[in-house]
């Protein structure tokens, strides 16, 4: 039962609006750029975590998992180990908005889609979580997409460990 409607607004390449709404738990996380994001109209914010062993993260994996070059199950385990757990709820914008919301420190997912993440990012973005291609590249909305989301305090252990 995890699943959503996520919609962004993007000018020229760039996301200015995105609202991601999950009618199970009636939670509507919202953002624009430059003026924060929100859950239900009430501010939320990233977590801050400084230490990757403390950290609780999400990931997920693609439909094709079985016939990709790129296995993500090497990078679960090599984060399982190194910190409190990984979890896989199935929905990478609200696994995203959850790194905005504070509920987890980290996310990362490879071969997504825009309409995946362009709106969870930026709410991501507005909440304090740096949000960039698993790669370190800003524009995590070009092909081939991955997003890495994380709080600041442990964005840079996370790259270092998807590399």
């Amino acid at each position: 039962p995890v699943f959503c409607v996520s919609i962004a607004y993007a000018s020229k390449g760039i996301v200015t609006l995105g609202a991601v709404y999950d009618p199970l738990r009636d939670e509507m996380f919202t953002a624009e750029r430059g003026k924060g994001a929100s859950l239900n109209g009430k501010k939320i914010q990233a977590s801050s975590t400084t230490e990757l062993q403390k950290s609780l993260l999400v990931t997920g994996f693609p439909y094709d998992t079985w016939d990709t070059e790129l296995d993500n199950f090497k990078y679960f385990e090599r984060l399982a180990k190194k910190t409190q757990g990984v979890r896989r709820l199935g929905s990478a914008a609200l696994d995203a908005c959850y790194v905005g919301a504070g509920r987890f420190d980290g996310f990362w997912e490879f071969a997504l889609r825009p309409w995946d993440i362009a709106a969870a990012g930026l709410i991501a973005e507005e909440a304090g979580a740096r949000v960039t291609a698993i790669n370190g590249k800003a524009d995590y909305l070009s092909t081939p997409l991955s997003i890495l989301a994380a709080a600041p305090g442990i964005y840079q252990q996370m790259l270092e460990q998807l590399k």
